[in-house]
């Protein structure tokens, strides 16, 4: 059987965002939980555990862009304008959340200046994305092979609804980050956080869950019809077996299980996300072929992608186990 480029550069882009939100998740909560960490001491804790690898987790971010623009330029064309403000917000909170994680540690009449803007930053990276998700689940209006919406399309209840539920997620993600690379005091402060939004992030994806398949006929139909919905009622059993995972890890006092426990939450809902969109790649109308470039031009990047991946997979799982284990009061990256 022969498969379509297209669809193997649908899979990549969808395995580079997927990587971006797991991997700068964490860190992107990391600053959410900022004002929320006992005093200076144990911010610039948090912040150690992710200054040996926060730059180069965004770079997934990069390559999902690029491999959207390259491999499909026509969904990149449409998308573009349609989330336009989101994008540009977006992009504007990690500038100055990279800004400020430097100059936290190279001045000190502007730290407290600098540490809000870590904190402003990472949350208004965070409700950018989920607004944005919000927006392309929605669907965006397509005239001919244009965006044909307006400027304000993106901003609805459901959007703003998505945005509170990945800051939340992001949150979790941080917080049982913070479970797993400390000890002692912050260690127990970060699994008091963990319990709170652990139940939130449940309660808000199974609100989000209810509401989407209703936002399309194709989306109801691939949930509840037949025999579509037999296959996808796995993904809800999964996500209920990782929310136990979650549970019994916070709950047995693990240090491991509860992060690994929300990455199985953010994985399933994202093949959730899958399931609702498949085959189209910007809903309603574009579908994963329509929008592809040509064969000649996919071939062409694949072989770059296939050089190009695996060292950015290498180079980030050594860095992960370089620094690897616990992060103490008295280590510093910087």
């Amino acid at each position: 059987m022969v498969i379509e480029l297209s669809f193997i550069w649908a899979g990549l882009i969808a395995f580079a965002v997927l990587a971006y939100v797991l991997l700068d998740g964490f860190d992107l909560g990391i600053g959410i939980l900022f004002p929320f960490l006992k005093d200076r001491d144990e911010r610039h804790l948090a912040m150690n555990t992710i200054a040996p690898v926060w730059d180069g987790n965004e770079t997934w971010l990069v390559l999902g862009g690029g491999g959207l623009l390259a491999a499909f330029p026509l969904a990149y064309a449409i998308v573009m304008p349609a989330l336009y403000p989101l994008i540009i917000t977006m992009l504007l909170g990690l500038i100055f959340r990279g800004v400020a994680f430097e100059f936290i540690h190279r001045t000190n009449r502007m730290k407290a200046f600098w540490e809000i803007g870590f904190c402003l930053g990472s949350l208004i990276a965070a409700i950018s994305q989920g607004m944005a998700l919000g927006a392309l689940v929605q669907g965006i209006t397509i005239d001919g092979r244009a965006y044909g919406g307006g400027n304000w399309d993106w901003l609805t209840p459901f959007s703003a609804l998505t945005a509170l539920a990945l800051v939340v997620g992001y949150a979790t993600l941080g917080a049982t980050w913070l479970i797993l690379k400390t000890e002692g005091e912050t260690l127990t402060r970060a699994r008091r956080f963990a319990w709170p939004l652990g139940i939130a992030l449940l309660v808000l994806i199974g609100v989000v869950s209810i509401v989407t398949p209703f936002l399309r006929p194709e989306y109801l139909e691939r949930w509840f019809g037949w025999p579509s919905g037999v296959y996808s009622a796995v993904v809800p059993i999964l996500l209920a077996c990782a929310a136990w995972m979650l549970w019994s890890g916070l709950r047995g006092r693990h240090t491991l299980r509860p992060f690994l426990a929300t990455v199985a939450i953010f994985v399933l809902t994202y093949i959730g996300l899958g399931i609702s969109f498949y085959p189209s790649l910007v809903p309603p109308s574009l579908s994963i072929i329509d929008a592809a470039a040509p064969d000649t031009s996919l071939r062409f990047l694949l072989i770059g992608a296939s050089i190009l991946i695996p060292m950015i997979l290498v180079y980030t799982a050594y860095s992960y186990w370089v620094f690897r284990g616990k992060v103490r009061p008295e280590d510093g990256y910087h």
